[in-house]
């Protein structure tokens, strides 16, 4: 069984031996939680029974454990610059045996690895079982969908929440290629970026990784694209203009998924 309070208190306690005046920890410990909050809410969507929606709200909880480390280590939430925060989350919670306080039953703990493992890649590896496969698939979701409101309710710019090396977001250019390949409606990989623009393009293309009709339906209901472009300020013309075209064509995508 599946005690989340006692999860929750565990995690605080472990929270606790780091500076929570540190910005990046503050942020990260509220996005831990909407994403823990988020997994259970598309668990409960497609019907899975109340330990199971338990089971997704703890890998939630979990799923960004290793960033604690990070920021102590490096000051930085890149894992380009640093390290693999997903993989340094589960040798945290397996190798170092963290885990037991989480949870005392190992029956679950393969299901956790891999979806911790799995949350920040650009797809899920391949061989995984049917259920672990859904736990990868839900925390992605919630972990993806809950980047749209951190970037929104954060007190930072939008660059400075993105770690992004521009100073003022609305003088930078989208590229065309960037552009483009957001209208073939797949993800786009930070690594092909142009400009920090393309990079919060690529963060918009985020829609394209979810699997869960429900994530697609709190976009909607809050508005998130639109809000995100509307912050930018874009002031190149061209820019502006396609990223306005973006949330049009993040909005038809959400639409005609609703009708699959």
């Amino acid at each position: 069984m599946i005690d989340i309070v006692k999860a929750k208190q565990a995690f605080q306690k472990y929270a606790s031996n780091y500076d929570s005046k540190e910005p990046r920890i503050q942020i990260k410990m509220i996005h831990m939680y909407h994403v823990a909050e988020n997994a259970r809410g598309i668990a409960r969507s497609i019907g899975l029974l109340e330990e199971e929606q338990k089971l997704a709200e703890l890998i939630g909880l979990l799923h960004d454990i290793g960033r604690f480390e990070q920021v102590r280590l490096y000051h930085t939430f890149s894992d380009k610059m640093s390290i693999d925060h997903a993989k340094k989350g589960v040798e945290i919670l397996f190798k170092d045996k963290e885990i037991r306080k989480f949870i005392k039953d190992d029956t679950y703990d393969n299901i956790i690895q891999k979806a911790i493992i799995n949350h920040n890649k650009i797809k899920v590896e391949e061989g995984l079982s049917k259920k672990e496969l859904l736990y990868a698939n839900i925390i992605r979701d919630a972990d993806n969908v809950d980047i749209y409101r951190a970037m929104l309710d954060s007190n930072q710019k939008i660059e400075e929440f993105c770690h992004l090396g521009t100073k003022d977001i609305s003088k930078e250019i989208l590229s065309q290629e960037f552009f483009e390949n957001f209208k073939k409606e797949k993800p786009l990989l930070y690594t092909d970026a142009k400009s920090d623009m393309d990079i919060i393009v690529a963060i918009i293309a985020h829609i394209y990784l979810l699997t869960f009709q429900e994530s697609l339906d709190k976009i909607e209901k809050n508005d998130y694209i639109s809000k995100i472009v509307k912050r930018l300020h874009c002031q190149d013309t061209n820019t502006k203009e396609k990223m306005n075209q973006i949330v049009q064509i993040a909005r038809n995508y959400i639409n005609r998924k609703k009708g699959e």
